[in-house]
């Protein structure tokens, strides 16, 4: 009885030559470029988020917060609360925030690099790119 396994380890016993192959890039798509800058934002935005709550969760789990706001409180004559300012919903609102700017500027800094390499291809004449088959 055969398996897949059996015969892609015959396969891989006989030796092939490798052929090189080098080419060059000389063109990106805009929009593909558009589309890979804006996943990868929105990955550094999902891990945005997720930080911006931990650091929160771990400074509020020391008790750093309630410190901090007995000091602040002693300077202000007890007037202003700091963790009215700096509660859950105000860090995640920020956090939110800096996660949709960041999204933009990604997605916006792709299309950019893509035009200019596309621009700078007319000047050095692209990359030179090598690739073999195994």
């Amino acid at each position: 009885m055969s398996t897949v396994a059996d015969k892609l380890a015959k396969k891989s016993s006989h030796k092939t030559s490798a052929k090189q192959v080098r080419l060059r890039l000389v063109y990106i798509d805009f929009w593909s470029a558009v589309k890979l800058s804006f996943l990868a934002a929105v990955a550094i935005a999902v891990v945005t988020i997720v930080a911006f709550f931990l650091i929160y969760a771990v400074i509020s789990a020391t008790g750093l917060v309630g410190k901090t706001d007995s000091l602040f409180k002693s300077f202000t004559d007890g007037t202003v609360s700091l963790s009215q300012v700096f509660g859950l919903p105000q860090v995640m609102a920020v956090a939110s925030i800096i996660a949709i700017l960041n999204l933009v500027i990604v997605t916006v800094m792709g299309a950019v690099v893509a035009g200019i390499y596309n621009l700078a291809v007319k000047i050095t004449g692209g990359l030179l790119v090598g690739f073999t088959s195994s």
